[in-house]
């Protein structure tokens, strides 16, 4: 595995997404109000909406689809909510985003 780089963290919107591809992969890359940086897969484990048009609060992520909750950190659903989706190591440096892709 490497990191790749990605954009400059200033090009994600506070409390929003951008999308990255990777192969097949559609990865949503989401940034807190704080600036912190989460990657996940971009399709929620219920219905596959599409993760990065959704609400960011804290670390979660609402489905614009069902409102299911998403955990940046781990990809779990919120209780009673059962699944989870793929996560990405990230980091920040720099200023700029890099995610842990396999080449």
């Amino acid at each position: 595995m490497s990191w790749t780089k990605i954009c400059p963290v200033n090009e994600i919107p506070a409390l929003g997404a951008r999308v990255v591809r990777h192969g097949e992969a559609e990865i949503g890359v989401f940034r807190t109000e704080d600036d912190r940086v989460f990657a996940l897969n971009n399709s929620c484990p219920h219905k596959g909406g599409p993760l990065s048009q959704g609400i960011v609060y804290g670390e979660k992520v609402a489905c614009p689809l069902h409102s299911w909750k998403i955990s940046l950190v781990d990809g779990k659903a919120e209780e009673p909510d059962v699944g989870a989706t793929a996560c990405y190591a990230v980091k920040v440096e720099d200023g700029d985003v890099y995610l842990q892709l396999n080449k």
